[in-house]
């Protein structure tokens, strides 16, 4: 679900380890907190392909404890931002040391470049204020930072997405606390767990090879396999917080190209437009099934590329914002509203 972003998996599975060996964390529904009590979002900010990149378990938790310590409402829920390799477990942390639930409605149910997309149309709210910590960076290389930032949506998340950039690729951030019934109202309910299941099929056909598994994803998560082959070329540049460049797939002589901005955002094909985000594109390895992301994917890999319609997604209400699309476009210097169908 991180189509191309979301995190590495490694690092998902550490933090998700660490999580229930420290603690219980808790998973539930909004159904059952108060209308009117505190969420808060828990996401992890950056440049995937970073090398210097470096968030450590605990930054999780003071980046939480630092924005509760700057707020005057008490938080009694936390989301993830997104489904990813990491940002699935978003919150897992924080729920095991301070005992706050995980609730299943993050911001956006697939993962997105820009803490915009994952605002939940917060940015459209002229008089809401925006709250966010943020920690991270590698102490031994002198780039460790705590930062916490109040203002607007967009102000805040450009000085986070600063912030990711001086700490070495990536912070742990918590932000923009609103109440429950808001998070009802605008979130990705039941992203978690559709996640949860996809993960289910994928590892029920583990003894039967990786296309097995790979196709029960698929059909899971009601896509399909576009092609397959092998990544021929890519240029992947890291700038101001993000990894922006294209891949290039090579299937029976015929050339697919993914234009990516920390996720893979527009597949094509001989001119021809095959998914554009928040269509879900996503490279899996055909000898080990694993999922790629986009600082992953490596020259020579046979892959399976895969599409999900945005229509089959759990998605959050800052995937209806037509101005996050423009962004895009902006990004990429490629049409992308004219694909977008409101959801």
């Amino acid at each position: 679900m991180g189509g191309g972003g979301g995190g590495w998996i490694e690092e998902g599975i550490e933090l998700g380890n660490m999580a229930v060996s420290l603690g219980t964390p808790k998973l539930i529904d909004i159904s059952i907190l108060p209308s009117d009590s505190y969420i808060c979002s828990a996401s992890l900010v950056g440049a995937p392909a970073n090398p210097d990149r470096c968030v450590k378990p605990i930054d999780y938790v003071n980046a939480l404890k630092n924005l509760m310590n700057n707020i005057e409402v008490n938080i009694s829920g936390i989301i993830s931002n997104e489904n990813g390799a990491v940002a699935t477990v978003n919150g897992w942390m924080q729920s095991a040391v301070l005992g706050i639930p995980v609730v299943d409605a993050p911001s956006n149910g697939r993962a997105h470049p820009t803490g915009i997309m994952g605002s939940m149309m917060l940015n459209k709210k002229k008089d809401y204020i925006s709250y966010q910590s943020a920690v991270g960076g590698d102490k031994s290389k002198g780039k460790y930072i705590e930062a916490f930032a109040r203002g607007s949506i967009n102000s805040t998340s450009a000085v986070i997405r600063q912030v990711s950039e001086h700490a070495g690729g990536f912070v742990a951030v918590a932000r923009n606390p609103v109440p429950a019934s808001y998070v009802y109202k605008n979130g990705a309910l039941g992203a978690i767990k559709q996640a949860i299941k996809i993960g289910g099929a994928f590892f029920n056909k583990s003894k039967d090879g990786a296309i097995a598994m790979i196709e029960a994803i698929v059909n899971e998560a009601q896509g399909e396999i576009i092609a397959k082959g092998t990544l021929t070329n890519k240029t992947l540049k890291t700038g101001k917080g993000f990894d922006v460049g294209e891949l290039c797939i090579e299937s029976q002589k015929r050339e697919y190209i993914i234009d990516v901005w920390n996720e893979y955002m527009i597949l094509e094909s001989k001119g021809e437009r095959l998914a554009t985000f928040p269509d879900l594109i996503m490279l899996m390895d055909m000898d080990t099934a694993r999922p790629l992301i986009s600082a992953e994917a490596s020259i020579g890999s046979r892959v399976c590329v895969i599409k999900v319609p945005m229509d089959k997604l759990i998605l959050g209400s800052g995937m209806r914002d037509r101005d996050n699309m423009i962004e895009v476009e902006k990004v990429l210097n490629k049409d992308i509203c004219k694909y977008y169908a409101d959801l």
